[in-house]
C-alpha cells in the first residue's frame, strides 16, 4: 500500500514490514491493527497457545478456517487447509 492511505490500518510502518517479510493483506492488516491498539510487545506475546497445526483434527482446522474468514477449505485436505491457515 506504499502511496496509499489506508485508514483501517492502525500502523501502517508495522503492515508494511510485515508484508515485505511476506505476510498476506488481511495477516499483517490483523497483526499491525492488534499492536497498535493493545502493544507490539502484548502482540507479541499472545501466541504460543494454541499448538501446532499438525497436530489439530481437520474437523478443527476447517472450524479455525471459518472463524477467521478463510474460503474454499471444505474440500481442502488437511496439509492444505494448514498451509492456508498459516498463509492468512
Amino acid at each position: 500500500m506504499p502511496g496509499k492511505k489506508n485508514p483501517s490500518l492502525k500502523d501502517p510502518e508495522l503492515y508494511e514490514e510485515l508484508r515485505e517479510d511476506g505476510a498476506s493483506k488481511q495477516k499483517a492488516a490483523r497483526i499491525s491493527n492488534a499492536a497498535a491498539s493493545k502493544g507490539r510487545s502484548a502482540v507479541g506475546r499472545k501466541g504460543g497457545k494454541s499448538g501446532d497445526y499438525e497436530d489439530w483434527t481437520v474437523r478443527q482446522l476447517k472450524a479455525k478456517a471459518k472463524e477467521i474468514g478463510l474460503t474454499g477449505y471444505s474440500a481442502k485436505k488437511k496439509s492444505e487447509l494448514i498451509s492456508a491457515l498459516r498463509n492468512s
